[in-house]
């Protein structure tokens, strides 16, 4: 535990969250394809869930930092996001479903930005140990999978939906017992952040961490697919789900020391180098259980160390009461608009080749690492 924070009842959300995200990421495209639903199709969900983070975040964002009622507002998309969802239990053909998706995941993004801003507001100098506060995500997320994974070999992946509204039901109970953060009312922007936003190497982080979310894109939406397709049990789906997200557990559980100004750029530019030969193995060699054991260990870093990187980073660019909007536009314009674009161009890509589609992640993450490298690691980036 921290000392002077609500460890405990922050914790309790990432881990209710991120149970949704390990009930919704692996098993929600199963689902999908078990009702009738076409790859293009399922893209295109997945792609509207994603493709909302790209104005909901910034809008919330804005929202948040005007009124300085971010948990009041992290709450009330909690319970909205828990109404629309429930449209899933009547609705299973294609449209219905992506309006379902839509309405429910516009308020759901209101929820993961504005949040990781109230733990940084909490963690005050001590924010490099958000990953002690965030790992509780990753348990919550391995309990899902694993938990799921073996359920849903016997009985129907129709539990899914149920399942996944009782979940979004305790991330909104758990919003509920806290409070909003001792902030410094002398607290204010020195800058725009618009004037921010328009310096090369915050514009160089931004296209990386596009790059990154759209191979992710791809990844959270056929992986399960992918694996299925070659005979993997529902069980060894979630157990290598599980793995990943474990290696992610004691990465967060250590990170927080190596997190400093001089060594986050080396620890995102090798991570994504580690997930592009991640993705490459996928494409090639996904017959060796041995190898998808190695390469889902890499989680750890394709994600774990890639987003602990970028919480530092944006809490050094946008400084100040600028840091809402910052979480924000990480949101967005990465996990909103990259992963949006990678899950609806992996639909058509799927129907080629699912070897073509983990390539082209491949690729995206390599290009995302050489600009990380000419961009950041080799540019001043003090903000």
């Amino acid at each position: 535990m921290i000392a002077g924070i609500p460890y405990w009842r922050l914790s309790s959300f990432y881990f209710f969250y991120f149970a949704l995200v390990g009930a919704l990421s692996p098993f929600f495209s199963l689902y999908l394809h078990d009702i009738g639903l076409t790859a293009q199709a399922i893209g295109s969900v997945n792609a509207v869930i994603l493709g909302t983070k790209i104005i909901a975040p910034n809008l919330w964002g804005w929202l948040c930092d005007r009124t300085g009622k971010r948990l009041r507002i992290i709450s009330i998309g909690s319970f909205f996001a828990l109404m629309c969802f429930g449209g899933l239990f009547y609705w299973k053909t294609l449209l219905p479903i992506l309006f379902v998706t839509f309405i429910y995941s516009f308020f759901w993004n209101a929820v993961l930005s504005q949040f990781e801003t109230v733990t940084i507001q909490y963690l005050k100098k001590d924010s490099h140990r958000y990953s002690q506060v965030r790992l509780w995500g990753s348990v919550g997320f391995i309990a899902t999978v694993i938990i799921l994974g073996w359920l849903f070999d016997s009985v129907s992946i129709e539990y899914l939906i149920p399942i996944a509204w009782v979940l979004l039901l305790l991330v909104w109970l758990s919003t509920l017992t806290l409070n909003e953060p001792p902030i410094d009312v002398r607290e204010r922007a020195e800058i725009h952040w618009l004037i921010i936003l328009k310096k090369p190497a915050i514009i160089c982080f931004f296209i990386a961490t596009f790059l990154l979310q759209f191979s992710f894109g791809a990844y959270y939406t056929f992986f399960s697919l992918h694996l299925e397709s070659f005979n993997y049990s529902r069980t060894s789906i979630g157990l290598l789900w599980a793995l990943g997200v474990f290696c992610e557990v004691i990465l967060f559980a250590f990170i927080h020391r190596f997190m400093t100004k001089k060594n986050v750029l080396k620890i995102f530019f090798w991570s994504l180098l580690l997930t592009g030969f991640r993705w490459l193995v996928i494409a090639f060699f996904t017959d060796s259980v041995a190898l998808m054991i190695l390469v889902q260990t890499i989680h750890a870093l394709s994600f774990g160390a890639c987003h602990a990187a970028c919480i530092e980073l944006i809490r050094q660019f946008f400084r100040d009461s600028n840091i809402g909007q910052g979480q924000a536009l990480y949101s967005a314009l990465t996990f909103g608009f990259g992963g949006a674009i990678g899950a609806m161009s992996g639909g058509f890509l799927w129907d080629i080749s699912s070897q073509l589609l983990f390539s082209v992640s491949a690729v995206a993450v390599f290009i995302a690492a050489a600009i990380v490298w000419f961009g950041l690691c080799r540019a001043d980036i003090d903000a």
